[in-house]
């Protein structure tokens, strides 16, 4: 049965793919499917769950024994004959007929058809069922509780009646599929994911699109650079505001020192690479060693930038935001000047420097409370010192 313009072929495809990890917009691709949003269409109508295959009881009738009964009725063959051949009872031919036409009108093609569409029969969802259990579930999705959360509160808050009893794979089956039309789709925006269908488990494999080359992993940044024991080596990422608009963000690891650089003609990797490069190469040489960053597209050209720097760019490992957790902690410092939603492109270099001059003169406790700006000066003097005391 087509979904979506799906044959039940392609449908069978398109499970097998997304399952083995590959994103809906790949499967769609390799596929050949000219529209993406077909298949994302097709499996967010499921909510991610994919139906169970029926199968069908050994006893019944099969295809292919209907057409025996479909020949042999052509030919004149009585019940009791037919059944001899088939191995069945008498009265299973003589019913099979009875409910399909009779002799004169039983078709094989659609008599199983029929026994097809006889033998569904959808178990009701218990939630659907149990008033009060589907109310005690509303309630807790509504003061955002896990199904974990309040499957286990059931059992507390009602010990003695085993009709509050629920599973929390129940809980998101009808939240998701919502033909079992128990919960409402809304609910599923008190899930702590938010998501309205089910997500494969497991790795994601790379879909061939967008990935960096090249890289060097943040495990083989210098010791120096993990223990802070000099400054010169940064962290970086975009903060973004109201799409597509962004400014970069670069965080000095010693000293907490904080740089925006303005990205006027957008955040792809073309345009960021020269921006940042300017920024970094206003640094004096002793502040330039090493630059840590996520596998944002944007930084696609790190080759590039390390020959326009001299800085050499290390990634941290995927969904590791500890990894670059000074420059995460002042993204978010950054969002009392920038909340989320705010348009960043309205915001010329002298906004992004004041903000910046803002952030580097707000005492730190890692720095015995000195600020950012003080504690890079008090660098720059010490090298300056040691300069003028190796000339003389």
């Amino acid at each position: 049965m087509r979904a979506f313009g799906l044959t039940a072929e392609q449908q069978d495809e398109v499970w097998e793919r997304w399952r083995a990890g590959a994103s809906l917009r790949a499967v769609a691709r390799q596929m050949g499917i000219n529209r993406p949003a077909t298949v994302r269409c097709f499996v967010a109508s499921t909510g991610g769950v994919r139906r169970p295959e029926r199968l069908r009881d050994a006893r019944h009738l099969t295809a292919a024994e209907r057409e025996e009964i479909s020949r042999g009725v052509a030919t004149g063959e009585s019940c009791r004959a037919l059944a001899r051949r088939l191995d069945r009872a008498p009265s299973t031919i003589s019913r099979e007929l009875a409910r399909n036409g009779g002799r004169r009108r039983y078709r094989a093609r659609a008599a199983d058809a029929a026994a097809d569409r006889r033998a569904q029969r959808p178990k009701p969802c218990k939630l659907a069922l149990n008033d009060r259990l589907r109310a005690e579930v509303e309630r807790g999705l509504g003061r955002r509780w896990s199904p974990q959360q309040i499957v286990a509160r059931l059992v507390v808050d009602h010990p003695d009646d085993e009709g509050m009893r629920v599973s929390h794979e129940t809980i998101y089956l009808t939240l998701f599929v919502q033909t079992r039309g128990a919960l409402r789709r809304e609910l599923t925006r008190s899930l702590r994911s938010g998501r309205a269908m089910r997500f494969p488990r497991g790795k994601r494999v790379p879909q061939g699109r967008g990935q960096l080359v090249n890289t060097v992993p943040v495990s083989e940044r210098p010791a120096e650079a993990e223990d802070r024991a000099v400054p010169g080596h940064w962290e970086g990422d975009l903060l973004f505001g109201k799409r597509p608009s962004a400014v970069a963000t670069l965080v000095e690891r010693q000293t907490r020192y904080l740089q925006l650089v303005s990205l006027p003609d957008g955040c792809k990797a073309e345009q960021v690479r020269p921006a940042l490069a300017a920024s970094i190469n206003r640094l004096p040489d002793q502040l330039r060693r090493s630059l840590t960053w996520d596998h944002g597209k944007e930084m696609a050209e790190h080759l590039a930038f390390r020959v326009d720097t001299g800085v050499q760019v290390y990634f941290a490992d995927p969904h590791s935001p500890w990894q670059r957790g000074t420059n995460e902690n002042t993204n978010g410092l950054l969002r009392q000047y920038f909340p989320k939603g705010t348009d960043l492109s309205r915001h010329g270099i002298e906004e992004l420097q004041a903000v910046a001059a803002a952030l580097n003169s707000r005492p730190r406790k890692t720095l015995a409370w000195k600020t950012p700006a003080e504690a890079l000066n008090d660098h720059l003097r010490l090298l300056q010192q040691g300069s003028v005391a190796t000339t003389g």
